[in-house]
């Protein structure tokens, strides 16, 4: 284990990667995009990643069991209805949406790398070690699921 694993909550995650975003995307040259069609692709893209962020909790609540990414062994059922059945990681695909979103809205193709850094950090440090906890509870129900739907989409 390492000492990053479900230590830090996935929207301050996001937030700092949001951050950095913004920083790089002062350092290096924009890219010029009328106004309107950046305004629209970000509310696009925002609105998808709000879809998929509710959607997951929804479908977690209806469920009944905990949301806390930073404690997924007190998961009380493995969600597999609504939007778990299009990706794992519904809520993280929803941040990383708001991120290209970001992206888009400063106009700094270089911005991309933090939604890459994003997901890298969220794949090694977060959903790995969720997923280790959700094996353990539920076993070969758990690996059943995972061999149909995809981490992200």
């Amino acid at each position: 284990m390492h000492a990053l694993e479900k230590r830090i909550p996935p929207p301050l995650v996001a937030t700092l990667f949001a951050l950095f975003m913004w920083a790089l995307s002062r350092a290096v040259p924009h890219v010029e995009v009328s106004d309107w069609l950046r305004i629209v692709i970000t509310l696009v893209m925002l609105s998808l990643g709000a879809v998929f962020c509710l959607a997951g909790v929804l479908v977690f609540r209806q469920a009944k069991t905990t949301v806390n990414p930073l404690k997924p062994e007190k998961a009380s059922a493995l969600v597999r209805s609504g939007i778990y059945r299009v990706s794992r990681n519904p809520m993280y695909l929803g941040f990383v949406l708001f991120l290209v979103a970001w992206a888009v809205f400063l106009a700094s193709p270089w911005s991309l790398a933090g939604v890459l850094g994003f997901a890298l950090y969220m794949n090694r440090f977060q959903i790995t070690a969720e997923e280790r906890a959700l094996e353990a509870l539920f076993g070969a129900e758990f690996d059943h699921y995972k061999s149909r739907v995809r981490r992200w989409l």
